[in-house]
């Protein structure tokens, strides 16, 4: 009868446990329970000493370069051939385009500052996304995303720069695989499922692009290739820290906006904040965007980001932080690394943000 009794008792606890279990998980938000359920790698951790994390952050560079898939190889110089040079006053502009060997036309422009002695200072300028896919490279030279007209701007400041158009943006809107009457967000996902069948994500051809257009401008006799930096917003701004985080040619870099740590991300239930080229087939299943961010150490890089973006939920920007500023503390490069937060503000480029950028440059790049 005793034993009868222990086991109704013990029958009775496990059904309540089991409850209890599944009212949690009930009680959990959709997002919570697939990342739980996901199998995601641990937390990222930077190794206690330089020589352990200089093994790690090859690692860590190689695997992101799996990632991105079978991505064709680069030329060691792209053959971009100039089809106009027009003089602006203080400042001549090319317009240039290459072939990027995977079928499609690259079209950037190189802004060159005049009556300048020696070899100069250049910034890669990486346009944003915002949906404004005729815009593109158009960029530097309005303010849809930025407080001043970025191009004429930084070049008045004695620097070279060039931009070039992303996938789908600018020139190359209605340039994939669908053909020219497929424009816009549909050109996007076309092109993002034809390189997933070839074994790649167009987020790796886009950055590969943007380190092919590194490549051109570093090759320019005007350009001191030892002092080249990179920035952007949103999209132009993840464009930044990973092109900064596979090569290490880009010295300085300024992002603003769209530090963004995908499962903090996904948390929030902000996944739709971001188009289809976002995405890295894998990547969580070896770390989150801080082992991207900390390949970067020790260059000067320097994030601005609002509150209350919901692209990039606070919670992840201090997460990255608080790893990203320890690869840095290795080198005794603390200062080189900074992040700011403005308080509610959304996903926008201030002009606070773009003096900012202007005195980081100046500091670390002249």
């Amino acid at each position: 009868m005793k034993r009868i009794l222990f086991l109704l008792l013990a029958a009775t606890a496990w059904f309540a446990l089991a409850e209890t279990s599944t009212m949690a998980e009930t009680n959990q938000s959709a997002a919570a329970r697939w990342l739980a359920k996901a199998d995601l790698a641990s937390p990222f951790q930077i190794p206690a000493n330089r020589r352990l994390w200089e093994n790690s952050r090859r690692e860590v560079r190689a695997q992101l370069w799996q990632l991105l898939g079978k991505l064709p190889p680069r030329p060691r110089v792209p053959a971009a051939r100039t089809l106009s040079r027009e003089d602006k006053g203080d400042y001549i502009v090319e317009k240039f385009e290459f072939d990027n060997l995977a079928g499609s036309t690259v079209p950037g422009y190189l802004l060159l500052p005049k009556n300048t002695t020696g070899k100069v200072p250049a910034i890669l300028y990486c346009h944003w996304h915002g949906g404004q896919y005729d815009i593109g490279k158009e960029e530097l030279f309005r303010t849809n995303a930025t407080p001043v007209a970025t191009g004429p701007a930084l070049v008045k400041q004695g620097y070279a720069v060039i931009a070039i158009d992303a996938y789908c943006f600018g020139e190359r809107n209605g340039a994939g695989p669908g053909g020219p009457t497929e424009k816009g967000s549909a050109g996007e996902m076309t092109a993002s499922k034809f390189n997933l069948w070839a074994g790649r994500s167009l987020w790796g051809m886009i950055v590969r692009d943007d380190l092919m257009a590194l490549d051109y401008l570093c090759s320019r006799p005007e350009i001191d290739a030892t002092r080249v930096g990179v920035t952007g917003i949103s999209m132009g701004a993840t464009r930044t820290w990973w092109a900064m985080a596979l090569d290490e040619r880009l010295k300085v870099g300024v992002a603003i906006c769209c530090l963004t740590r995908y499962q903090d991300l996904t948390a929030a239930e902000g996944l739709k904040y971001h188009g289809i080229y976002y995405f890295v087939p894998g990547l969580l299943n070896y770390f989150d965007t801080e082992a991207v961010v900390a390949l970067a150490a020790p260059r000067p890089l320097l994030f601005q980001s609002g509150e209350t973006d919901a692209g990039s939920p606070v919670e992840g920007i201090r997460k990255i932080e608080s790893v990203v500023q320890k690869a840095y503390k290795l080198y005794e490069r603390d200062a080189d690394f900074q992040s700011r937060v403005y308080p509610g503000i959304g996903h926008v480029y201030l002009p606070e943000m773009w003096d900012r950028t202007l005195q980081w440059f100046g500091e670390k790049l002249k």
